[in-house]
Order: C-alpha cells, then sequence, then structure tokens
C-alpha cells in the first residue's frame, strides 16, 4: 500500500467498536458519563493502533493487492490484536488480500485447544492448527533452569515457514511491536555484540518467504489496553514466559526504567532504527573505509560554484 491511501485506513470513530458492547445501560448520570469516556478512550486507542499498523503496512509495502497472508496466533494478546486489527483493516483497504489465521499447537502440556479455533469459529476467520511436538525437544535439549526460547524460537520458525509454502501463503504475519523491536536490539547489543533488531518486514535466508510485522509502530502498552478492553481469550505461555530472569524481562524493565525517567528516550530509540548513518559506524561489510579518499578539487569546486551563483 501506499502513503497516499492510508487515509482509507483510518476509521472515524463512529466506525469503531465499542469498549464493552455487553455492558448494561447506565442506571445514573455518573454511571452514565464513566461509560461514555469509557468508550471514547476505546475508541481513541482502537484508532490510534488501526493509524499506526496502516502507516507501517504502507511504509514498508507490507501488504499488497492480492496477497494471501497467514497470520500467526500464538493466543497471546500482541498476536490477537493483530488479527483483530488487519481483519478491521481488510474492510476499508484499497487493495484486496486475504487473511489466514495460523495457530502452532507445540503440545505444551495443559494447553487448552479448544479455544483458539472456538474463537476464529466465532469471528469467520479461515484457519489452520498445525500440531508440531516441539515441547518436547525443546525441554529434551534444553538443561532445566536454561532459558528455551532461543530453541523454541528456531523450531518454530521453521515450522511456519514450511506451512506458509503448503498454503500457498505469500505474507507470514508475526505479532512483533514497537518495543519487541527495541528489546531485541539492546538483546543483541548487549549479549551478542550485534547492532540488530526486528525489521518491520524480512525476506528469510532461503528467499523463499516474507515476514512482516504490521505493529512495528505500536506501544505494548496500548496493545494490553486494547486487548483488555476486547477481552480476547489469552493463552499463557507456559513453556518460556514464565521462566524468570530471562535477559529479555532484564531489557525490558531498563527500558521502562528510561521511559519514567526520561520520557521520549524510547521513540527516539526507535527513530534511530530508521535513520542510520553506515559511515558513521565502523561496519566495513556496510560502509568502504579502507578506500576513502581525499578530494579537495571537487568540494573547492563546488565552494566556488556557491560563491559565482551567489
Amino acid at each position: 500500500m501506499q502513503s497516499s491511501e492510508l487515509n482509507n485506513l483510518d476509521l472515524e470513530s463512529s466506525d469503531l467498536e465499542s469498549a464493552d458492547p455487553k455492558s448494561p445501560q447506565a442506571k445514573s448520570p455518573e454511571s452514565g458519563n464513566r461509560e461514555r469516556k469509557s468508550r471514547l478512550e476505546f475508541n481513541k486507542l482502537q484508532k490510534r493502533l488501526r493509524r499506526h499498523v496502516g502507516r507501517a503496512i504502507a511504509d514498508y509495502n507490507m501488504i499488497e493487492e492480492g496477497d494471501r497472508v497467514m497470520v500467526c496466533l500464538s493466543g497471546g494478546k500482541d498476536s490477537y490484536c493483530m488479527l483483530d486489527i488487519l481483519l478491521n483493516l481488510q474492510k476499508t483497504a484499497p487493495v484486496k488480500f486475504e487473511l489466514i489465521a495460523v495457530n502452532l499447537d507445540q503440545k505444551q502440556p495443559g494447553f487448552p485447544e479448544d479455544v483458539l479455533p472456538a474463537y476464529l469459529d466465532s469471528q469467520g476467520v479461515p484457519y489452520h492448527i498445525v500440531e508440531r511436538d516441539t515441547y518436547s525437544v525443546v525441554k529434551s535439549v534444553v538443561p532445566e533452569g536454561k532459558t528455551t526460547c532461543g530453541l523454541c524460537s528456531r523450531l518454530r520458525r521453521g515450522t511456519l515457514y514450511g506451512f506458509a509454502e503448503e498454503i500457498g501463503a505469500s505474507k507470514i504475519a508475526l505479532g512483533h511491536h514497537r518495543d519487541d523491536i527495541i528489546e531485541t536490539l539492546f538483546l543483541n547489543l548487549f549479549y551478542s555484540g550485534r547492532l540488530k533488531a526486528m525489521p518491520p518486514k524480512l525476506l528469510s535466508d532461503d528467499k523463499r518467504n516474507i515476514v512482516i510485522r504490521p505493529m512495528a509502530y505500536c506501544e505494548e502498552s496500548d496493545l494490553a489496553a486494547y486487548a483488555q478492553a476486547k477481552a480476547f481469550p489469552i493463552i499463557p505461555c507456559n513453556l518460556c514466559g514464565s521462566q524468570e530472569n530471562l535477559q529479555r524481562q532484564a531489557v525490558k524493565a531498563m527500558l521502562q526504567d528510561w521511559d519514567k525517567k526520561f520520557p521520549g528516550r524510547i521513540e527516539s530509540i526507535f527513530g534511530a532504527l530508521q535513520r542510520v548513518s553506515p559511515s558513521q559506524l565502523a561496519d566495513t561489510d556496510l560502509f568502504d573505509f579502507k578506500n576513502l579518499e581525499i578530494d579537495r578539487e571537487s568540494v573547492l569546486d563546488t565552494k566556488i560554484k556557491a560563491i559565482n551563483l551567489s
């Protein structure tokens, strides 16, 4: 989608849903005012999230005419929000595209297998449940007490990439948001010695799949509020989400502390990811430092031309 088409993705408040459509009618002026304020705040939140998603899609040309988008649904708040927002944008988007929800059942003990199918059926969303026992693989390989996220992520990614090809999906949509991207930047910086984050759009190494992150501009706090208002049937991750002292949690806490002490710092960090100057870093693969040469004549010519023009 082109940036000029963004207005087509922006809905007016009158088009937005109530934060709690099942709430009872107001019984007093005071409760009525509270309900109206709650609806207004939710409508603002919903419109803001849709605007952010629409802008990210346009900025990175994430979705094109005729795309078949595989929406990866884990059962967490972020993926629910992504599916919900994409479904609404689909109705008003200037291009036609298909959405197919896909959940990877990793066979975690106690995983409620009926929750996602029931929700997706209620929404009329086409979906697939892919069953792969990655849980047993991770538990057998990773020592007790160690972080399972890395291996789990690789196994999950490989399975989803393969399934995307099976169903003819042209894009794979993941529910990572702005905070995830920034946290990944610092995780790589602190623990891997790499200046690397999560791109909003990615071509897989084998060039067989394109991954998109439509919520790259969305704040996690907004998504948490939206998921709560919509009362999505959240499924907790017992494999990695419950582990204590994860590196990501430490980075998250650091960023939250920064945000309290220095408002606007998080926005500035994300903005830096969009304004990279390779010549001001030290990566010889990104910039040819070795073959730099003095060229005073061209600079002098430029100055002389500027003087003559003035």
